[in-house]
């Protein structure tokens, strides 16, 4: 690979082959602009880009693709789409734009409930409307506050039972600042600003109750403001890689020991990993093991009923884009200093191309930890040890939505696993109250009081993937293993009971949903048409890592009605190209028409077919004083892990035991 790919760290995409799944370069976005703002409907001045992004290429043409360009290295690629969500004169577009061609295929107006995400432009146009609405303004004094210390911030509003589609409104918190960047530590409780974002004027307000503002002291998160004792003071520590690093990257392709996948951006989902596969040393060809994998929805519903917070049940994903609010990535702290790091680029509110640089950062991890190990004392006079290092690949986002910082990871593993990790960190939203003490709160204020005038509200987080699964090939099958238990009665053993294994095919939709910990066992997506010389279906496991909450809201409930699918965590549906959000594709103000349970109610087969398992990542968030004014981590995950998929455990073919560095594993697989 040429040194150039690695210039400041950074995979710049400037060499190798462009790939179907490739997400739209800076000229293709320009080019999808400059088109749609030479048709007939997009001379309208209040056109506004909601969406732009790659119409993806149908499934078998890419596969096609692969295999032809692996074999031919001249295979020619499939024609390049846009799909694009507009907004013009109040009507909400589904556009195709042909790049090549410079043409629009077609243009269709969408209907039906919900909304496009938002976009930075017209949030920061929206929060800026209070500071010259004189009742607003007014609120602001008979407080006794400065204007100049407030700060405010648009919130997506919900739906809650319209039986038609209104205006297009968000509602506007906002917050004290003055001594301290935390603003979310001190809200303005008791009014609300609701805005129509296609006037872009307040059209709804009301100053209900006045609470006190919490105080500022101890606050401010940044370092330069803290004083000592603050934590335990560590050593930094260092990475080592004599021969270099140990990737290769190829375009958007990426290269690593024994695997190989497609590393993309998109601006609604953040990280999309394509075509994955492994290489077997038995069979010496990569086999596929996943087509497409990102972040489909992310639902965050606070529990406090009251007027001004009943309403905070958000779908971040789907109305503030988990792309969008991709963070810049800082060396050496978000990531070690082995990472290299990849910008990603989406369409801004006029259509112009805008950079996210260091969006992505990708890195071998060696923690000190062992994949595999074994210490025999069984022979006479000897001690035999065998350790085999955990060394592993991650692929890195960070999306900074509002309040919360949300560390996705992609961890690939030489065993052949794919971890994913899920961490929540950041900023407590919380509530300003008159209580002061604990003992002073008699009734359910939905939280916890963390400082004087201020309740962390109880919340959740679930964070819904989106997993094209195509173990060894496209047609696979849902299986569940049911551990059972099974008394002895006749008498045959000492023993009186045991456990085994029931395994379940699921036929349908409806057969694979599954409630984690409601019952031991395993899932597996298996080939039935591929067995190993022994006779066992090829797969992989579906391991959870922790953080398996699931909704506990009533199924009634509007919020609950939207993000209905976060009951179970686990849904397997039939592949479809257009069923990618689980909370439908326009989420904002939708009323779950549209969303994963929605699709799962058709009785479809799943069996020996092509199928998308969606995994949801879920946490129960009861805040405590230690979340305040810092939240640390909240982290889980779950895990991919070949079942019967390869003749021999891969592990027993690295490499032997050596010093504390991270090794170059592409070198020496």
């Amino acid at each position: 690979m040429s040194p150039f790919c690695f210039l400041l760290l950074s995979l710049k995409l400037v060499c190798g082959f462009r790939h179907p799944l490739d997400p739209l370069t800076p000229s293709e976005i320009s080019i999808v602009s400059s088109v749609i703002k030479s048709s007939y409907f997009g001379s309208a001045k209040s056109l506004s880009f909601h969406y732009v992004g790659l119409d993806e290429p149908d499934k078998p043409d890419v596969l096609a693709w692969s295999l032809g360009h692996r074999r031919s290295k001249e295979k020619a690629l499939p024609p390049r789409r846009a799909f694009v969500i507009a907004r013009s004169e109040g009507k909400t577009h589904e556009i195709y734009v042909d790049i090549a061609g410079h043409s629009v295929v077609s243009d269709g107006i969408y209907e039906g409930f919900g909304y496009p995400m938002l976009t930075f432009e017209e949030e920061e146009a929206s929060s800026a409307l209070p500071f010259s609405y004189p009742p607003f303004v007014a609120s602001v004094t008979k407080r006794r506050l400065a204007l100049e210390d407030v700060l405010c911030t648009p919130l997506s509003v919900g739906w809650f039972g319209e039986e038609k589609q209104g205006r297009r409104r968000v509602k506007i918190a906002c917050y004290l600042t003055g001594d301290t960047v935390n603003f979310y530590a001190r809200p303005l409780e008791g009014v609300t600003v609701v805005v129509d974002l296609d006037a872009l004027a307040i059209v709804e307000y009301e100053d209900r109750v006045v609470v006190p503002v919490p105080e500022s002291a101890g606050t401010d998160y940044r370092a330069a403001m803290q004083r000592p004792p603050f934590g335990p003071q560590t050593k930094p520590g260092a990475v080592v890689q004599p021969e270099g690093k140990g990737f290769e990257v190829d375009g958007h392709m990426i290269r690593w020991a024994n695997w190989e996948f497609h590393l993309g951006f998109d601006v609604r989902a953040g990280t999309v990993i394509s075509v994955a596969s492994v290489k077997d040393s038995e069979v010496g060809t990569p086999r596929r093991v996943l087509y497409r994998g990102f972040v489909s929805e992310l639902f965050v519903p606070y529990m406090d009923i009251s007027e001004e917070w009943y309403y905070k049940t958000f779908f971040d994903a789907g109305e503030n884009g988990f792309g969008l609010s991709a963070a810049p990535l800082e060396p050496n702290a978000d990531c070690p200093s082995n990472a290299a790091f990849m910008d990603a680029h989406f369409a801004g509110r006029d259509g112009a191309p805008v950079r996210i640089p260091n969006a992505l950062c990708v890195f071998e991890r060696y923690a000190g930890d062992a994949s595999w190990r074994h210490t025999e004392f069984g022979f006479p006079g000897q001690v035999i040890t065998e350790v085999r290092p955990d060394v592993s690949l991650v692929v890195r986002m960070v999306s900074a939505v509002g309040n919360y910082d949300y560390v996705i990871d992609w961890e690939f593993k030489t065993s052949g696993s794919i971890k994913i990790g899920v961490s929540v960190t950041g900023i407590l939203e919380v509530k300003g109250t008159q209580y002061t003490h604990a003992d002073q709160i008699a009734g359910d204020e939905h939280g916890t009081l963390l400082a004087r005038n201020t309740i962390g509200v109880y919340h959740d987080h679930f964070v819904t993937f989106h997993l094209d699964l195509d173990v060894d090939g496209a047609a696979n099958s849902f299986v569940r293993s049911k551990l059972k238990t099974v008394r002895v009665t006749d008498g045959s053993s000492q023993r009186r009971s045991y456990w085994t294994v029931e395994k379940e095919t699921a036929k349908t939709e409806a057969d694979a949903r599954v409630k984690l910990g409601a019952e031991p066992g395993e899932l597996l997506v298996v080939n039935p048409s591929k067995r190993t010389r022994m006779g066992n279906l090829v797969g992989y496991r579906v391991i959870s890592h922790g953080a398996t909450a699931a909704s506990l809201l009533s199924d009634d409930d509007y919020p609950q009605i939207r993000a209905s699918y976060s009951k179970n965590q686990v849904w397997v549906t039939a592949y479809s190209k257009s069923e990618k959000w689980a909370a439908g594709l326009y989420t904002d103000e939708s009323r779950g028409d549209d969303n994963l349970a929605a699709w799962s109610r058709r009785n479809a087969g799943i069996e020996d077919t092509d199928i998308v398992l969606w995994y949801t990542v879920g946490f129960h968030h009861l805040p405590c004083q230690e979340d305040f004014p810092l939240m640390p981590l909240l982290s889980g995950g779950f895990e991919l892990r070949p079942a019967n998929f390869f003749e021999r455990n891969p592990l027993i073919k690295t490499r032997p035991n050596g010093p504390v560095l991270l090794p170059n594993c592409s070198r020496n697989p």
